[in-house]
Protein backbone atom coordinates (compact mmCIF):
# COMPACT_ATOMS: atom_id res chain seq x y z
CA UNK A 1 0.00 0.00 0.00
CA UNK A 2 2.75 2.41 0.84
CA UNK A 3 4.53 1.70 -2.42
CA UNK A 4 1.14 2.04 -4.32
CA UNK A 5 0.64 5.13 -2.65
CA UNK A 6 4.01 6.87 -2.77
CA UNK A 7 4.50 5.97 -6.72
CA UNK A 8 0.78 7.66 -7.19
CA UNK A 9 2.24 10.77 -4.89
CA UNK A 10 5.25 10.71 -7.25
CA UNK A 11 3.15 10.87 -10.32
CA UNK A 12 0.74 13.69 -9.07
CA UNK A 13 3.89 15.39 -8.58
CA UNK A 14 4.91 15.15 -11.85
CA UNK A 15 2.16 15.83 -13.65
CA UNK A 16 1.98 18.96 -11.46
CA UNK A 17 5.37 19.98 -12.45
CA UNK A 18 4.65 19.24 -15.89
CA UNK A 19 1.56 22.08 -16.03
CA UNK A 20 3.18 24.73 -13.74
CA UNK A 21 6.42 24.03 -16.03
CA UNK A 22 5.69 23.77 -19.24
CA UNK A 23 8.31 23.55 -22.35
CA UNK A 24 9.26 26.49 -24.26
CA UNK A 25 9.87 25.97 -27.62
CA UNK A 26 13.13 27.48 -29.59
CA UNK A 27 12.07 30.56 -30.92
CA UNK A 28 12.58 33.65 -29.41
CA UNK A 29 11.20 37.10 -29.45
CA UNK A 30 12.77 40.35 -28.52
CA UNK A 31 10.93 43.07 -27.71
CA UNK A 32 13.26 46.46 -28.24
CA UNK A 33 11.86 49.51 -26.02
CA UNK A 34 13.06 52.93 -24.81
CA UNK A 35 14.03 51.38 -21.74
CA UNK A 36 15.60 48.39 -22.59
CA UNK A 37 15.07 44.61 -24.40
CA UNK A 38 12.82 42.05 -23.12
CA UNK A 39 13.30 38.77 -24.50
CA UNK A 40 9.96 35.91 -24.51
CA UNK A 41 9.87 32.45 -25.09
CA UNK A 42 6.94 30.29 -26.12
CA UNK A 43 4.61 27.68 -24.81
CA UNK A 44 3.50 26.10 -28.28
CA UNK A 45 1.99 23.20 -26.23
CA UNK A 46 0.69 25.21 -23.95
CA UNK A 47 -1.41 27.80 -26.58
CA UNK A 48 -0.60 26.68 -30.32
CA UNK A 49 -2.92 29.06 -32.18
CA UNK A 50 -2.26 31.89 -29.81
CA UNK A 51 1.58 31.34 -30.21
CA UNK A 52 1.19 30.93 -33.75
CA UNK A 53 -1.16 34.81 -33.66
CA UNK A 54 1.26 36.54 -31.72
CA UNK A 55 4.49 34.83 -33.57
CA UNK A 56 2.66 36.00 -37.27
CA UNK A 57 2.42 39.89 -35.95
CA UNK A 58 6.29 39.43 -34.94
CA UNK A 59 7.21 37.88 -38.15
CA UNK A 60 5.38 41.13 -39.93
CA UNK A 61 6.25 43.58 -37.61
CA UNK A 62 2.96 44.32 -36.05
CA UNK A 63 4.10 45.42 -32.87
CA UNK A 64 6.84 48.03 -34.34
CA UNK A 65 5.85 51.31 -32.74
CA UNK A 66 3.22 50.14 -30.50
CA UNK A 67 3.54 50.43 -26.66
CA UNK A 68 3.11 49.34 -23.02
CA UNK A 69 -0.25 51.52 -22.19
CA UNK A 70 -0.31 49.85 -18.60
CA UNK A 71 2.24 49.30 -15.57
CA UNK A 72 0.76 48.15 -12.34
CA UNK A 73 3.73 47.85 -10.12
CA UNK A 74 3.51 43.93 -9.14
CA UNK A 75 0.91 42.92 -11.16
CA UNK A 76 1.09 43.57 -14.81
CA UNK A 77 2.70 45.40 -17.66
CA UNK A 78 0.33 45.36 -20.60
CA UNK A 79 0.84 45.83 -24.17
CA UNK A 80 -1.48 48.16 -26.13
CA UNK A 81 -3.26 46.17 -28.96
CA UNK A 82 -1.92 46.63 -32.54
CA UNK A 83 -4.84 48.12 -34.30
CA UNK A 84 -4.65 51.04 -32.07
CA UNK A 85 -1.65 51.22 -30.55
CA UNK A 86 1.04 51.57 -33.17
CA UNK A 87 2.36 55.08 -33.77
CA UNK A 88 2.86 54.15 -37.25
CA UNK A 89 0.47 53.32 -39.95
CA UNK A 90 -0.10 50.25 -40.69
CA UNK A 91 -0.38 48.02 -44.01
CA UNK A 92 -2.96 45.43 -45.23
CA UNK A 93 -1.63 42.33 -43.95
CA UNK A 94 -1.09 43.75 -40.23
CA UNK A 95 -4.42 44.93 -40.06
CA UNK A 96 -5.76 41.81 -40.86
CA UNK A 97 -3.48 39.74 -38.57
CA UNK A 98 -4.18 42.00 -36.06
CA UNK A 99 -7.77 42.10 -36.36
CA UNK A 100 -8.17 38.63 -35.51
CA UNK A 101 -9.92 37.19 -32.47
CA UNK A 102 -8.73 34.08 -31.34
CA UNK A 103 -9.92 31.17 -29.15
CA UNK A 104 -9.27 31.06 -25.35
CA UNK A 105 -6.53 28.87 -24.89
CA UNK A 106 -7.49 28.55 -20.81
CA UNK A 107 -4.79 26.01 -19.26
CA UNK A 108 -3.93 25.45 -15.81
CA UNK A 109 -0.42 26.85 -15.94
CA UNK A 110 0.02 30.07 -13.02
CA UNK A 111 0.16 33.43 -13.64
CA UNK A 112 3.39 34.11 -11.81
CA UNK A 113 5.56 36.82 -12.39
CA UNK A 114 7.22 36.73 -16.20
CA UNK A 115 3.98 34.91 -17.35
CA UNK A 116 2.78 36.14 -20.81
CA UNK A 117 -0.92 36.38 -20.72
CA UNK A 118 -3.57 37.19 -23.47
CA UNK A 119 -5.71 40.25 -22.99
CA UNK A 120 -9.31 40.24 -23.52
CA UNK A 121 -12.76 41.43 -23.30
CA UNK A 122 -15.95 39.62 -21.33
CA UNK A 123 -15.95 37.15 -24.19
CA UNK A 124 -13.40 34.44 -23.47
CA UNK A 125 -12.95 34.09 -27.10
CA UNK A 126 -12.06 37.93 -27.97
CA UNK A 127 -8.46 38.13 -27.58
CA UNK A 128 -6.46 39.92 -30.72
CA UNK A 129 -3.17 41.62 -29.76
CA UNK A 130 -2.81 42.89 -26.74
CA UNK A 131 -1.52 40.69 -23.80
CA UNK A 132 0.44 41.49 -20.19
CA UNK A 133 3.85 40.62 -18.76
CA UNK A 134 3.04 39.58 -14.97
CA UNK A 135 4.77 41.92 -12.92
CA UNK A 136 3.94 39.14 -9.36
CA UNK A 137 1.83 36.39 -8.97
CA UNK A 138 -1.73 36.56 -9.63
CA UNK A 139 -3.63 33.68 -8.86
CA UNK A 140 -7.45 34.74 -9.50
CA UNK A 141 -6.11 35.48 -13.62
CA UNK A 142 -5.79 31.72 -13.55
CA UNK A 143 -7.92 29.52 -16.16
CA UNK A 144 -9.28 32.50 -16.87
CA UNK A 145 -6.66 34.19 -19.58
CA UNK A 146 -4.43 32.86 -21.60
CA UNK A 147 -0.93 31.96 -20.96
CA UNK A 148 1.23 31.75 -23.68
CA UNK A 149 4.45 31.95 -22.77
CA UNK A 150 7.28 33.64 -20.36
CA UNK A 151 9.71 36.33 -19.81
CA UNK A 152 13.32 34.79 -20.65
CA UNK A 153 15.67 37.62 -20.56
CA UNK A 154 14.67 41.40 -19.44
CA UNK A 155 14.42 41.79 -15.96
CA UNK A 156 16.46 44.78 -15.54
CA UNK A 157 14.19 46.34 -18.02
CA UNK A 158 10.74 44.72 -16.54
CA UNK A 159 12.30 46.62 -12.96
CA UNK A 160 12.94 50.15 -14.70
CA UNK A 161 9.48 49.73 -16.35
CA UNK A 162 8.00 49.42 -12.41
CA UNK A 163 9.66 52.53 -11.08
CA UNK A 164 8.24 54.44 -14.03
CA UNK A 165 6.30 57.29 -12.46
CA UNK A 166 2.01 56.35 -12.95
CA UNK A 167 -1.16 58.24 -12.91
CA UNK A 168 -4.56 56.40 -12.65
CA UNK A 169 -7.55 56.00 -15.10
CA UNK A 170 -10.09 54.45 -14.72
CA UNK A 171 -9.65 50.96 -13.53
CA UNK A 172 -5.58 51.05 -15.32
CA UNK A 173 -2.53 52.25 -13.93
CA UNK A 174 -0.89 53.98 -16.89
CA UNK A 175 2.97 55.16 -17.23
CA UNK A 176 3.07 59.16 -16.94
CA UNK A 177 5.47 58.48 -20.45
CA UNK A 178 4.81 56.52 -23.54
CA UNK A 179 7.02 53.13 -23.35
CA UNK A 180 7.37 52.41 -27.16
CA UNK A 181 8.65 49.21 -28.40
CA UNK A 182 11.06 50.73 -30.86
CA UNK A 183 11.38 47.37 -33.17
CA UNK A 184 11.39 43.42 -32.52
CA UNK A 185 12.52 40.71 -34.29
CA UNK A 186 13.11 36.71 -33.25
CA UNK A 187 15.19 33.61 -34.03
CA UNK A 188 15.32 29.97 -33.20
CA UNK A 189 17.74 28.94 -30.50
CA UNK A 190 18.69 25.43 -32.45
CA UNK A 191 20.25 27.84 -35.20
CA UNK A 192 22.13 29.43 -32.69
CA UNK A 193 23.25 26.16 -31.35
CA UNK A 194 24.47 24.51 -34.55
CA UNK A 195 26.42 28.25 -35.77
CA UNK A 196 28.13 28.01 -32.37
CA UNK A 197 28.83 24.47 -32.79
CA UNK A 198 30.11 25.28 -36.49
CA UNK A 199 32.37 27.88 -35.16
CA UNK A 200 33.95 25.89 -32.34
CA UNK A 201 34.71 23.40 -34.65
CA UNK A 202 36.10 25.52 -36.94
CA UNK A 203 38.03 27.16 -34.31
CA UNK A 204 39.56 23.64 -33.48
CA UNK A 205 40.43 22.97 -36.88
CA UNK A 206 42.48 26.00 -37.04
CA UNK A 207 44.42 25.49 -34.27
CA UNK A 208 45.38 22.26 -35.35
CA UNK A 209 46.85 23.93 -38.92
CA UNK A 210 48.67 26.47 -36.78
CA UNK A 211 49.86 24.26 -34.64
CA UNK A 212 51.59 22.04 -37.70
CA UNK A 213 52.22 24.62 -39.35
CA UNK A 214 54.71 25.64 -36.26
CA UNK A 215 55.67 22.09 -36.11
CA UNK A 216 56.72 22.30 -39.20
CA UNK A 217 58.24 26.12 -39.62
CA UNK A 218 59.89 26.01 -36.12
CA UNK A 219 60.61 22.48 -34.98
Amino acid sequence: MWIVGWMCLTLAAVVSASSQDPLLGTARVVFQTNYGDVEFGFFPNVAPVTVEHIFKLVRLGGYNTNHFFRVDKGFVAQVADVASGRSAPMNEEQRREAEKTIVGEFSDVKHVRGILSMGRYSDPNSAQSSFSILLGDAPHLDGQYAVFGKVTKGEETLKKLENLPTHKEGIFVMPNERITILSSYYYELESCEEDRSILKRRLAASALEIERQRMKCFP
